[in-house]
């Protein structure tokens, strides 16, 4: 396929991306428009809304001026100054990755991956800047630098993804950003290269189960704790149109709530304001925001909280055992590193962990209103600390693990087979 024509259906895809994004927050506020306001109000209002909740999906900083009325409704000191919300609704996030993945995927397959990330990237800094300038207003005004590049970063980042993942499952795939990447690494040893691989699967997957398990919990206290969820929705009275609304920003929290989970199931805890915590130590909460899916958070210390830090130490295990004894037919690695490689993955590894946890959990907060509500979410050094020791212990220990059972296997067959390669085996072989 031509690189003009990648080009331009990477452009068409990008731009039905962002109007999906826009269009899941402006349908339900139109019908709030239309069946609660009686279309009273300027539709303006609703359109600049939708624009700024899109850039804050994507993390670009908000700053709000309430209006006299509205402030003095509020019981919050600072209420009627201007103040910052920095906190990102990951769920916009999630859906322009998943669709720069989809384009990276196809721009991959047809060679020029490179032509397709650029005009997708081109596309989210003109909607990200166009947005930003359209929907500025006294009551809310984005930062338009932030909104020129942490959109086309994130769409960035699913192609590069996309592109990735297709090179790799399709062997004929011919790129010129592939190639390039190739010709680099191969001037690497080829020791080091294996290591890196290793490292960032085993830290990166002890990461994303991690997750896993935290989108199970979340899915259980929300399951448990429903009626006082539905509870709070009688209360707040939204009506239909409101409660729709209302579901739309609870599901693009949801990726959020899943990374607080992580910080909590790590022990670091996250927090709904200044001078709170949700951990497994204790809860210690004050006024929450009167978002409904917030009354499923634990309002007391579980039994041996302490116990859930031996799931990331676990995924790490798993990671590097998997990774010591699988099958890595792609690479031919040099015997030539000793007992130390297996503690060179596994601090890579840890290092991995930290970085990506850590970068997660700085993501996933910020401030969501005035006064005690600039401080929401987990602190991301210490969740970055937890999560690298953890994952680096178990790393630790299945790397050598799957070493040892590899080295006393040899040793068993005396030599008449010859062991199976794997990628950590081939670098801690003599």
């Amino acid at each position: 396929m031509r690189r003009t024509t990648i080009a331009l259906l990477a452009a068409l895809e990008a731009s039905v991306a962002a109007l999906i994004g826009l269009g899941i927050v402006l349908v339900p506020l139109m019908l709030l428009w239309a069946m609660h306001f009686e279309l009273a109000v300027d539709a303006g209002v609703f359109l600049r809304t939708s624009a700024d909740v899109w850039l804050l999906g994507h993390g670009v900083n908000l700053v709000v001026q309430l209006d006299p009325v509205t402030a003095g409704r509020i019981p919050v000191p600072g209420a009627g100054d201007p103040f910052p919300i920095t906190i990102a609704l990951l769920g916009f996030a999630l859906i322009t990755v998943a669709f720069g993945r989809r384009i990276g995927r196809r721009s991959a397959a047809g060679g020029h991956s490179f032509s397709g990330g650029v005009a997708a990237v081109v596309v989210f800094v003109a909607v990200g800047v166009g947005l930003a300038l359209l929907a500025a207003d006294e009551a809310a005004r984005a930062d338009v630098w932030q909104a020129a590049w942490l959109p086309a970063a994130i769409v960035a980042l699913g192609v590069v993804i996309g592109a990735v993942g297709e090179v790799l499952r399709t062997s004929g795939t011919t790129d010129a950003a592939t190639g390039l990447v190739r010709r680099a690494l191969a001037v690497v040893p080829a020791g080091l290269v294996a290591g890196g691989r290793a490292a960032v699967r085993i830290g990166a997957g002890a990461v994303f189960g991690v997750l896993g398990i935290s989108a199970v919990l979340v899915a259980v206290l929300i399951a448990l704790d429903y009626a006082t969820i539905a509870g709070l929705y009688q209360a707040l009275g939204a009506g239909v149109d409101g409660g729709i609304a209302l579901t739309v920003a609870e599901l693009a929290l949801l990726p959020n709530l899943v990374i607080w989970a992580a910080a909590w199931l790590l022990g670091p805890g996250f927090a709904i304001g200044t001078g709170t915590l949700v951990s497994p130590g204790g809860t210690l909460l004050g006024p929450v925001p009167g978002i409904p899916v917030l009354g499923a958070l634990p309002t007391d210390a579980p039994a041996l909280g302490a116990l859930w830090l031996i799931v990331p130490v676990l995924f790490g295990f798993v990671g590097g055992w998997l990774v010591g004894r699988g099958e890595d037919p792609d690479r031919d690695v040099p015997r030539a590193a000793g007992w130390w490689a297996p503690l060179a993955v596994a601090v890579a590894a840890s290092v991995v962990a930290g970085v990506v946890m850590g970068l997660l959990a700085w993501w996933s907060g910020g401030a969501a209103g005035p006064g005690r509500l600039a401080d929401v979410g987990p602190m991301p050094l210490p969740v970055a600390g937890v999560a690298a020791a953890t994952v680096g212990i178990g790393a630790l220990v299945g790397t050598y693990a799957a070493r040892f059972r590899g080295r006393r296997d040899e040793f068993d067959e005396r030599g008449d087979v010859e062991p199976r390669p794997s990628a950590l085996a081939d670098l801690v072989d003599h």
